[in-house]
């Protein structure tokens, strides 16, 4: 897959981990959508390392968006507890 593809597979993982996980998120929905781009790319590298799979086969396997989806939500948690404590004066 092309780096347009990744692109697009990570902004919707993004929209869907925001939507799975509701809430404020101090950044807006410019910075979910760079989680979920970010995502993506943590999400099929973990599936190989962890499982030994390739989940990136293509645009419209379900392997592919369910590993940019758990990529955006763990990173969307981390993100929360990084910077959820912060208080903008």
């Amino acid at each position: 897959m092309g780096i347009i593809a990744w692109i697009f597979i990570g902004l919707l993982a993004g929209l869907i981990a925001k939507a799975l996980m509701p809430g404020k998120d101090p950044g807006g929905i410019i910075i979910t959508m760079l989680i979920g781009i970010a995502g993506g790319l943590l999400g099929g590298w973990l599936g190989k390392v962890i499982f030994g799979v390739d989940s990136i086969d293509g645009f419209f396997d379900l392997s592919t968006w369910v590993a940019a989806i758990v990529g955006s939500i763990i990173l969307l948690a981390i993100y929360r507890l990084v910077t959820g404590n912060r208080r903008h004066a």
